[in-house]
């Protein structure tokens, strides 16, 4: 089986519709750019990253650029800094088109626990502290809100999903990876997304709802 062919046969086409508690974006109005709909989609919900910074989720974080977002924290033992490793491999097998091409977002769903400097802690402890790899808390509400554009609904930090999210913001392409994904079938299939640009229709703007 080809890598392509293999990388297929892993991806997961993502349908989580949001919450009902979590009330819908207000609708663009008509005609409005497509990076105005996507941004009432995912919010504009600002967090903190691994140095402190505030970062709006849409705007700083998701547009413009080719994305691998996963769940973490940072009192996890096990699944966490697995899952941590497992994005390592991926970065690895970029090459250089990590940082340059794709950026990598991990966001905690302990952020009651999870201030900057516990992030920046964790992710040193797992040699992942790297430019172009963005490590997300904030006030649980706002991260509860962009948990939910994203699909996760666990409520306890432990029962958060392991698996990878990965997407091409500019073209509304998202897709699930099942986190038992070798790093080089992950590395092909975030190429294959960073390569798309005009081979595609319109972007998509309503998010991992409307991924295909």
């Amino acid at each position: 089986m080809s890598l392509r062919l293999a990388a297929l046969s892993v991806a997961l086409v993502l349908a989580v519709p949001a919450l009902a508690a979590d009330p819908p974006a207000a609708p663009a109005p008509k005609g409005a750019p497509s990076t105005e709909r996507a941004r009432a989609y995912f919010t504009d919900s600002v967090l903190l990253d691994q140095d402190g910074r505030m970062v709006r989720f849409y705007s700083d974080v998701l547009s413009g650029n080719v994305v691998v977002v996963n769940f973490i924290f940072t009192r996890c033992t096990e699944a966490c800094p697995l899952l941590t490793r497992r994005m390592n491999g991926v970065r690895r097998a970029l090459g250089d088109r990590f940082g340059r091409d794709v950026r990598f977002v991990s966001i905690s769903v302990d952020p009651e626990f999870d201030t900057p400097q516990e992030l920046r802690r964790f992710a040193g402890a797992q040699e992942a502290s790297f430019t172009g790899w963005t490590w997300l808390t904030g006030a649980k509400e706002d991260v509860d809100r962009v948990k939910r554009r994203l699909g996760e609904v666990g409520e306890n930090p432990g029962d958060h999903g392991t698996g990878f999210l990965a997407a091409n913001v500019r073209t509304g392409h998202w897709i699930k990876i099942r986190p038992d994904a070798s790093p080089a079938i992950v590395a092909e299939q975030v190429r294959e997304l960073a390569d798309e640009d005009g081979k595609r229709g319109a972007p998509g703007t309503n998010g991992p709802t409307a991924a295909r």
